[in-house]
């Protein structure tokens, strides 16, 4: 049996974060999104796998290569347009045998949920299995409709509020017998142009074909669709990670709680670190700063002295000096804040952050909820930036500069300053 990964889209509602790599590259806990989907392949007892690309396709390439230090066997398919998740199965058909695990590659879940998948498909053997998860806003997922309580009788794309008859959702885990490519070929274009393997499935159902439905648990799995979900996101690999600390804490450092330090990482001390944290290789810690709860360090990071940093992703390579505060952020990699730079996380009433997404102003629901940073951002001493707002690649914000709306790749945002210099008379 083979898997088939679907690691083809952009990620649009993930920038600036996607403007610079796939969204299944983007990482938690040192490690891409789509070597979470891997590891449990392997767990499942798959070894050969075959990777549908599109954007940025060859850093994912580049990262996995043949797999073979995955102790797996990778191969990559390009879906020559993003034209739904029916067309990006249909450009594998040559490469499938009989039957077939497919998965969507931009999910977490637990290593052992797609065994669970395969082995209710090895025990019934019928036309599919579908994984499927209860969550609190079905209305933003493909509804599922059963029929006796365990086989599918429809999938209802974002349904209506009006629609919603359950909170089971499709969980994008899936076993098809190679008979599914007969009907991805009589499905019919969406109104967003695209042809949906959703479609192809409930044609199934409604042909009487057994399509079976294996229930996940909440915890064992977890979507990442807006910035703010990879915080959640982050707390839910976190809470999944074996943490040791491997590397140097120096006397005066108090670790406290569930801390991996990664085994060249150093925390200095007077640092105050308080679990579930995690530090990747080389990061550089300290002195006498506080690193609280929920947050993840990625390789060669600095965070010096007086720095706050809460609930917060920081990827490779970004410094975060002295005397400066994260809140509820993601930061991308090789960032470089000046000393006093301050992310704001909450909101004067008090109320939920909003933040635009594809021109479209979202309500994240969060109470507190800080900036979302591309690759390479800059500030100069005491930039400060308010709650919701996001900076893209390659920007620089110069010194004393409020952030108070979103800023563009490649932008440079600074005051001017009127300056009076006069000579003291005596």
């Amino acid at each position: 049996m083979k898997a088939v990964i679907l690691a083809a889209g952009e990620g649009q509602r993930l920038q600036p974060l996607t403007s610079t790599r796939p969204k299944h590259m983007i990482t938690l806990t040192g490690k891409p999104i789509l070597q979470f989907c891997l590891d449990a392949v392997k767990t499942s007892g798959i070894s050969d796998v075959i990777v549908i690309t599109n954007y940025m396709g060859d850093k994912i390439k580049a990262y996995f290569g043949d797999g073979s230090s995955q102790g797996l066997k990778i191969s990559y398919v390009e879906q020559k347009e993003i034209l739904g998740t029916g067309n990006a199965v249909l450009s594998v058909e040559s490469l499938i045998d009989d039957p077939f695990v497919l998965i969507y590659g931009d999910l977490l879940f637990t290593q052992d949920t797609i065994k669970q998948v395969v082995d209710l498909y090895v025990k019934e053997k019928p036309e599919a299995v579908m994984a499927a998860v209860s969550v609190d806003k079905p209305e933003n997922y493909g509804l599922l409709e059963l029929v006796d309580g365990k086989k599918l009788g429809r999938i209802i794309e974002k349904p209506k509020l009006g629609e919603l008859s359950s909170n089971l959702v499709n969980a994008g885990i899936y076993v098809f017998s190679k008979d599914i490519f007969k009907k991805l070929y009589d499905v019919k274009e969406s109104l967003r142009g695209e042809w949906e393997l959703t479609d192809a499935l409930t044609m199934l159902a409604s042909d009487g074909k057994v399509v079976l439905i294996e229930e996940l648990g909440r915890d064992a799995w977890f979507d990442i669709g807006r910035p703010w979900d990879l915080l959640d996101a982050n707390i839910w690999a976190l809470k999944h990670f074996e943490h040791q600390v491997l590397g140097t804490v120096e006397e005066g450092a108090h670790v406290v709680g569930s801390v991996h330090v990664a085994k060249s990482a150093r925390v200095r001390s007077g640092a105050y670190i308080e679990g579930p944290v995690f530090i990747d290789e080389e990061a550089d810690v300290g002195p006498n700063c506080f690193i609280r709860s929920g947050t993840s360090l990625g390789k060669k990071t600095r965070v010096g002295n007086a720095v706050e940093i809460k609930n917060s992703i920081l990827m490779d390579g970004t410094h975060v000096g002295h005397l400066s505060y994260v809140g509820d952020s993601v930061i991308g990699e090789r960032c470089n804040f000046g000393a006093g730079t301050i992310t704001a996380n909450l909101r004067f009433d008090d109320g939920t952050i909003k933040m635009t997404i594809k021109d479209k102003v979202m309500d994240t629901g969060r109470r507190k909820f800080g900036v979302v940073l591309g690759d390479n951002v800059k500030t100069g001493i005491k930039a400060s930036f308010m709650p919701g707002v996001k900076v893209g690649a390659n920007a620089c914000v110069g010194a004393n500069f409020m952030v108070t709306h979103d800023l563009p790749d490649n932008s440079i945002a600074m005051l001017k300053q009127q300056e009076t210099v006069k000579v003291r008379e005596n």
